[in-house]
């Protein structure tokens, strides 16, 4: 099959669909890491937290509870990983079986179509699950990075050193979860794009529900205002 032949089993809904995933995507991601100075996402507001903590770090001794956290921050970094590697590889497998393939065609209706129909459904699965893993491995390292800048931090609080190299740490401890939430993100526009597998309506209902939810989650969820109260001295 040529290009064009591709092209014709899908409908104009199914272009808009995939332009509409796509575009939400990037723009909520843009959005939630460079909200308003009225209106700030739990990323923002979780990213000064992070710098309080390192600020305090420098007056724990000895700061194992420090390495804790991050320890505790890198693990959940690689069970996502593990997990989206795992369905990764799910998802090739699938690939490579055209008679999984048609069996979900069968399933949903629409046994009549080409393998080939089902297999391009599932290239964009495969583009947020590969996105997502890629975000995973870098913040996993970031994390390291700042394993290390937190090593380097002296003891001392009153070192000249001390609160340059913690706030150090905490940008890229910031780093960090940016790409987690990334990698978060992607995994959540994977489960939309597997709505397309019931069709281009599918896909544009499962985007809006995806995107509501993170909004939701960013700017009007219950741990948001707490984190917005304001602390007495």
């Amino acid at each position: 099959m040529i290009l064009r032949d591709y092209l014709s089993l899908f409908t104009l809904i199914d272009a808009l669909g995939v332009v509409v995933i796509l575009a939400s995507w990037l723009l909520i991601g843009w959005r939630i890491e460079h909200p308003g100075k009225a209106k700030p996402s739990v990323s923002i507001l979780m990213g000064e937290y992070r710098r309080e903590w390192l600020r305090k770090m420098t007056e724990r001794s000895p700061r194992i509870f420090d390495a804790q956290i991050l320890g505790t921050l890198r693990a959940n970094v690689s069970f996502f990983a593990s997990s989206t590697m795992i369905a990764i590889g799910g998802a090739l497998a699938l690939l490579g079986n055209s008679d999984q393939l048609r069996g979900i065609a069968s399933d949903l209706g629409a046994e009549r179509s080409p393998a080939v129909y089902w297999e391009i459904k599932l290239f964009l699965v495969l583009l947020f699950l590969a996105n997502a893993f890629l975000k995973f491995v870098w913040s996993s390292r970031l994390f390291g990075y700042c394993g290390v800048l937190m090593g380097a931090v002296p003891n001392e609080a009153s070192d000249p050193k001390a609160i340059p190299r913690a706030l150090k740490a905490a940008q890229i401890n910031i780093f960090a979860a940016r790409s987690f939430n990334r990698g978060l993100r992607s995994i959540y526009f994977s489960l939309a794009a597997a709505c397309w597998f019931a069709g281009p309506w599918g896909l544009l209902a499962g985007t809006v529900v995806t995107c509501a939810m993170l909004w939701r989650r960013e700017f009007a969820s219950q741990s948001r205002e707490l984190l917005m109260q304001v602390e007495e001295d």
